[in-house]
């Protein structure tokens, strides 16, 4: 066949292509402008094409891996054409240590091949988790995901979904069920969008803010200071989410899992354009608090960006087994953990999360923090009744305590804080030990893994 007549055939081939399909626009709205090149773009499944557009492109400059189901073409059935595709965008992202973007809308199952769609569901389950903590991953729901689809899109880093989107395992009762403000609400979605820009925005966001692999650094960016950050932090009750976005960089704080395990904080963000994780506790710790700071700090620790633990706790309401999870997350990770007490840290709260037991690296306290074994009125129930008079209440007493044993000040003194600072240099004092951490390295035991109290 003569050149001419092969580029006939191209452009034949071409024009069946339809570059007006949802799935490809959404791709191009993920990445930069004129970046996207497409993967297998003439596969087929029989006489249809593929129900799933494969390529790459840039997020910010950095080169991204994405997939994205086609529910428009065979209601977007998944079958051996389609995870072959997304099998190969797997297969690049691990060659080249680049992240993966993968957009669920799809009905399900091609149940016309039913062993080829249960091989391929197994095969692609299994590539994506061998790639968890290799490469950053982000699932986008933004029509159904459902069965097989909804085990791989949940091993992702990140889960976006917009409103739209639909998020199950099996057929639910109800269509409550499996909404998006549901899988929020459970803990599954990290963030919830309004519509699908809002959602594939959301994913940018989270991309550029992560380091290419678990081996690269995290990209540094510009950044400013919140304006009257110090006159806030200084201030009487100021809200945990309020702290936290005067400790970050203006604009940076992308909150995670807001509408789930709710007296936890979990966040994405910069400090002195250095990306971070950053978590919080203002109230107690049940079981889905637990889970929410458990899974915040292991993919910060999977990719070495530093994690920011704020504590205003007075300890743990869960189960022993949720609790345990979440101390051993913290003993394991080597990433830099920089905690700070903002008010209350009591008993196994203190020791888990804020202090040297928890391996961090440096730890904070405000002035007013209390720290203590026990509840303040409760040491002094088990310890000072006799200090108890008619001149002294209990009130008086546990208030003493508070301000004497169990101060900031008597914890720095025995070395069981690094300084007492004050709110307003909180920022930057967490920029310096940033900054001094930067070069952190730390051998661990050889061994396949470790044992987390499942």
């Amino acid at each position: 066949m003569s050149s001419a007549n092969k580029l006939a055939l191209l452009s034949e081939k071409l024009k069946t292509i339809d570059k007006a399909s949802p799935a490809r626009a959404r791709l191009i709205k993920l990445f930069d402008e004129n970046t996207f090149v497409e993967i297998d773009a003439f596969a087929k499944s029989g006489e249809n094409a593929a129900a799933v557009v494969t390529g790459y492109g840039s997020v910010d400059g950095s080169t991204v891996f994405a997939f994205c189901q086609d529910s428009t073409v065979a209601s977007g059935a998944i079958g051996k054409a389609h995870a072959a595709k997304i099998k190969k965008v797997y297969e690049l992202a691990a060659k080249t240590g680049s992240p993966v973007v993968g957009i669920y809308d799809s009905k399900g199952a091609d149940l016309a091949a039913p062993y080829d769609t249960m091989a391929a569901y197994g095969e692609l389950l299994a590539l994506s988790n061998n790639l968890s903590g290799v490469v950053p991953q982000v699932s986008l729901v933004l029509g159904t995901c459902a069965g097989g689809a909804a085990l791989i899109a949940s091993g992702a880093d990140f889960i976006v979904m917009s409103e739209e989107g639909e998020f199950f395992l099996s057929s639910p009762a109800s269509g409550e069920a499996c909404s998006a403000k549901n899988a929020a609400a459970e803990g599954v979605a990290h963030i919830l969008a309004k519509d699908e820009s809002e959602a594939l925005e959301a994913a940018r966001k989270i991309i550029s803010l992560l380091p290419l692999n678990n081996l690269a650094e995290a990209p540094i960016w510009d950044f400013e200071e919140v304006s009257g950050s110090a006159e806030v932090l200084n201030g009487e009750d100021v809200a945990l989410t309020d702290i936290v976005k005067n400790i970050a960089d203006a604009g940076s704080v992308t909150e995670l899992q807001a509408s789930f395990g709710k007296n936890a904080f979990a966040a994405l963000a910069t400090i002195g354009g250095q990306a971070v994780g950053i978590v919080g506790i203002s109230g107690s710790l049940g079981k889905d608090e637990c889970a929410k700071l458990a899974r915040t700090v292991s993919i910060c620790d999977a990719f070495s960006i530093p994690v920011i633990t704020l504590v205003n706790t007075e300890g743990f309401s869960g189960n022993v087994r949720d609790t345990a999870a979440l101390a051993h997350v913290y003993a394991e990770a080597t990433t830099p953990k920089i905690s700070v007490v903002l008010g209350k840290a009591y008993g196994s709260a203190y020791i888990a999360l804020a202090g040297k037991g928890a391996n961090a690296d440096m730890a904070y306290a405000w002035p007013n923090a209390v720290i203590s074994p026990l509840k303040p009125e409760t040491a002094v129930a088990f310890l000072y009744n006799d200090r108890i008079t008619a001149e002294k209440s209990r009130q008086d007493v546990e208030a003493e305590y508070a301000d004497t044993e169990a101060s900031a000040f008597a914890y720095a003194e025995r070395g069981m804080i690094d300084a007492v600072i004050e709110p307003s240099a909180t920022r930057a004092v967490i920029i310096s030990a940033m900054d001094m951490l930067s070069g952190k390295r730390v051998n661990t035991m050889p061994k396949k893994h470790s044992n987390m109290p499942l």
